[in-house]
């Protein structure tokens, strides 16, 4: 267990007191909301953190490459759930972003388990619009937290980026799965 798993570990245990914040969150307790902000933008810097950690200290490992995704995936999507299910907030996500994030989650996850189950391995590299997209769905749900009014133009940014890196994930996927079927049938 190096450095840079542990801080994946620690984002991902954030995530029940993140959403703690947003159960407890009334206009009383305004204090809730900047806790919850403090967390996520503690689990953002983690985000970076561990993997600059890994690629300088070279510490990537098998784990840290599902800790850190799991982590990320974790995160972002309690955050806009919860940030779509507060409706003491003036500024939330609209179900139809909502919708989008997790969709290309959980067909990334179905795809990694289909990918894996074919050839007993996978290997989990982050895009370009990957990191993209994890970038930009992070700066929509800070600008929610801040109650932006111009939270929709980040938002709208996150779903661009999202549907993209999700087609290019699938595309990806499919290559693979077509390599390994290729490979049979030579044999």
């Amino acid at each position: 267990m190096n450095f840079a798993n542990k801080i994946s570990i620690f984002r991902i245990l954030t995530v029940p007191f993140f959403i703690a914040c947003f159960i407890y969150y009334t206009p009383e307790k305004q204090y809730m909301l900047y806790v919850a902000l403090g967390i996520f933008i503690l689990a953002a810097i983690s985000d970076a953190a561990d993997g600059y950690i890994a690629r300088k200290s070279k510490q990537t490992s098998r784990a840290g490459m599902i800790l850190d995704p799991l982590g990320d995936k974790l995160m972002l999507m309690s955050a806009f759930i919860c940030l779509n299910l507060t409706t003491r907030l003036a500024i939330r996500f609209p179900l139809w972003v909502i919708l989008v994030v997790v969709s290309r989650d959980l067909i990334i996850l179905l795809g990694v388990a289909v990918i894996y189950m074919v050839r007993q391995k996978m290997d989990i590299l982050p895009t370009r619009w990957g990191k993209l997209t994890t970038a930009s769905q992070i700066m929509a749900v800070l600008a929610v937290l801040l109650q932006l009014p111009f939270a929709y133009i980040f938002w709208d940014a996150a779903v661009f980026f999202t549907v993209l890196s999700g087609m290019d994930y699938i595309k990806r996927g499919f290559k693979v799965l077509y390599a390994v079927d290729s490979l049979r049938n030579t044999r």
